[in-house]
């Protein structure tokens, strides 16, 4: 597959991950030549993962469950998302060679919602189950959009409080 970008989405597990059948149909739409894969990280590899990833000229890594946080630890430079999430589900290399962090859960929520469903948050009641590295994604742009109401639920109270 040489010519094409790679990028990757990395998780443990990661089976269940859309992420390259989406990121094909993109690919082909938009004439883009890119190979897109789901590798699954051992729960103690996600650093050498990562650094094997750019080091093999990878273009860009998707993260999921359950490294959102310590890819917010790895990243040498954060957006304003990421930070204010203090999770990272996206990582580049960034020309001056710096391992970047975003978050895009919150803002790829909303779009999508208001695209496709036509819902708009604003006044409306929002539940959100389970206050892991998604969770904390998209809290802040739910309640940056003024719900009426915002109940985060999860297995553990401790948790959801801390969010």
């Amino acid at each position: 597959m040489s010519g094409k970008d790679k990028y990757a989405v990395f998780g443990n597990p990661i089976k269940q991950s859309k992420s390259p059948l989406i990121h094909a149909a993109f690919a082909r739409q938009c004439d883009q030549h890119m190979q897109y894969r789901a590798v699954l990280v051992e729960l103690d590899g996600f650093a050498t993962a990562v650094s094997r990833f750019f080091a093999d000229g990878g273009a860009g890594l998707n993260i999921t469950v359950p490294f959102k946080r310590e890819a917010f630890e790895l990243a040498q430079r954060l957006s304003a998302r990421a930070q204010r999430a203090g999770a990272v589900n996206t990582l580049t290399l960034a020309e001056d060679g710096i391992l970047a962090g975003d978050n895009t859960d919150g803002v790829g929520l909303l779009r999508d919602m208001i695209a496709n469903l036509g819902w708009v948050v604003q006044n409306q009641r929002v539940l959100v189950l389970g206050a892991g590295g998604a969770a904390r994604g998209v809290l802040e742009p739910l309640l940056r959009d003024k719900p009426r109401e915002l109940l985060l639920v999860n297995r553990t109270a401790a948790r959801a409080e801390q969010l």
